[in-house]
Parts: C-alpha cells; sequence; structure tokens
C-alpha cells in the first residue's frame, strides 16, 4: 500500500496524463486552453486530506501553471458577490504569454450510454445517470463563463487593471470516457484519447470470475492502475457488486486479470 504522499503525487500524474476532452475547433463555442507541461514536474502544494475531487483538480492545475513560464496566475477560485450574495465563482484569472484569460476548470468522468440522445456529445452520462457531458456544456456557456461579463465582476477586474472586452475566455475540460464493453465505438467530436476503460453491468461480470478487484477510493479515481493496492477475488468481490445493484451506485474499479493486465472501469447498477 502506498502513503497518502505518494497517492497524491499518483493522483497528479494520473490527471497530468488526462488530455482535454477535445482539441482543436470549439465546442458549443467553447474553446479549450492548450498548453504542453513537464510530465515530470512534481505537486508541491498542500491540501487538505478531506478536499473534495473537484478542488483537488483545481489545486493540480494550479501547480501545472505555475510550472509554466508563459503563465501568471492573476487570481484563483475568487467568489462574485452582489449585495452580499455569492452570485457565482471564477475558477482563475491567468496570463498566458501576456494575454489575460478567464479560466474554467473542469474534470469529469462519463460513460458511453447510446440509448441517451442522439448525438455523441449527448450520449455521455454520469456514471450514476446524474448529469451529462451536454448538461456541464450548457452550464458552462450559459452561466460559467458569462459571469466574467456581470456587473460585480467588473470590480475585481478594475483591482487587476483589466476590462472585460480585452480578455479569452478558456475551460480546461480534461475527462476520462468508459465505454460499453466489448464494444467498438468511434468518436468523432471528443478526443479518443480520453477512453480509459470500459464500464460493466451486473450481466458483464460473470466473464471476470479469474480476475482480482480493487475499488479506489475517489480522489484515487484519479491514478492510473497499479499493482501495489489490496486486491480481492471475485467471490469476496460479490458483496461490492451486490450492493451497487442494492444502493443503486456506480464505483470506479481496477481489474487485474490472469497474465496481471491491469484495466480501470466503472460498475454501474443500470
Amino acid at each position: 500500500m502506498l502513503s497518502e504522499s505518494e497517492n497524491i503525487q499518483r493522483q497528479y500524474q494520473g490527471y497530468k496524463r488526462t488530455p482535454n476532452l477535445w482539441v482543436g475547433d470549439s465546442i458549443f463555442g467553447i474553446s479549450q486552453l492548450n498548453i504542453i507541461g513537464d510530465s515530470q514536474e512534481s505537486f508541491i502544494r498542500n491540501i487538505p486530506a478531506n478536499i473534495r475531487l473537484g478542488k483537488r483538480v483545481e489545486q493540480f492545475v494550479f501547480n501545472e501553471l505555475e510550472h509554466d513560464e508563459a503563465i501568471s496566475i492573476l487570481v484563483e477560485n475568487v467568489q462574485i458577490q452582489e449585495e452580499k450574495k455569492t452570485v457565482g465563482e471564477l475558477d482563475a484569472i491567468i496570463s498566458y504569454h501576456g494575454k489575460p484569460i478567464h479560466l474554467e476548470i473542469i474534470y469529469k468522468f462519463y460513460v458511453y450510454d447510446e440509448t441517451v440522445g442522439t448525438s455523441e456529445l449527448d450520449h455521455f452520462i454520469g456514471p450514476n445517470r446524474k448529469d451529462s457531458l451536454v448538461e456541464k456544456l450548457d452550464k458552462l456557456k450559459n452561466k460559467q463563463l458569462p459571469l466574467l461579463y456581470k456587473v460585480p465582476t467588473k470590480y475585481l477586474l478594475e483591482d487587476l487593471n483589466l476590462k472585460s472586452e480585452n480578455m479569452l475566455q478558456k475551460v480546461y475540460f480534461k475527462a476520462q470516457l468508459f465505454m460499453p464493453f466489448d464494444k467498438q465505438i468511434i468518436l468523432n467530436d471528443l478526443n479518443p484519447e480520453c477512453i480509459s476503460g470500459y464500464y460493466l453491468r451486473k450481466d458483464d461480470l460473470k466473464q471476470f470470475e479469474a480476475c482480482s478487484f480493487y475499488f479506489p477510493t475517489k480522489p484515487n479515481w484519479l491514478q492510473d492502475p497499479h499493482s501495489s493496492v489490496n486486491w480481492i477475488n471475485y467471490e469476496i468481490a460479490q458483496v461490492s457488486f451486490n450492493q451497487i445493484q442494492s444502493e443503486k451506485y456506480a464505483a470506479c474499479c481496477w481489474i487485474k486479470n490472469e497474465n496481471n493486465k491491469l484495466e480501470k472501469c466503472f460498475i454501474v447498477w443500470w
């Protein structure tokens, strides 16, 4: 088993190896920030042990940006208030090659369900079916990014000697995508390099009776599977499989087959 600090470094490297969800042209009119980072750098910031996954990833992003000589972080995680009420938060304002950019940070895990919607983007939903890629893109386009142009944000920008009309807006949207088990699907709009594994339904599990399993904690969903964990066999894993079905939640799982090949998947209840 790894120490907490070793796990954090593996989480960081897993985050770094996750590609942008799309490359090239914008989607929904939203453009990605494209940077080439040094994959060898370590995570050197301090984070609370119980910080939730989204906030953890934000700290990983800031650590990465701080290692890029072309980037300066002007503000991070700044709340915008109007009449003493918080109306939203800007993830970051950065300067990239001298150009000010409002940056929103997103890291997601999606599964592909062709029964949802009619387009490639429609088909990607959260493993628990409670959110979707299209919903997130819509929120970015119509709520999060427009916050830059709200009146209360103007005061923050004045303190930074910036004007919204002179700024760019970008997202840093990374994702791990999980496809239906034993099915070949070609992605045309999204980055196929984001495919990290597959998802399994209850009826698929019998094909893995000879395998070993490990259920990482949510922060460790970021990690690439590795062997330094306590594996359990199929019989013992049945307890978790049954709990997934009875409590209706999806779980990230690492699988080690008879040849010691490691794979990442989600086991879903639906």
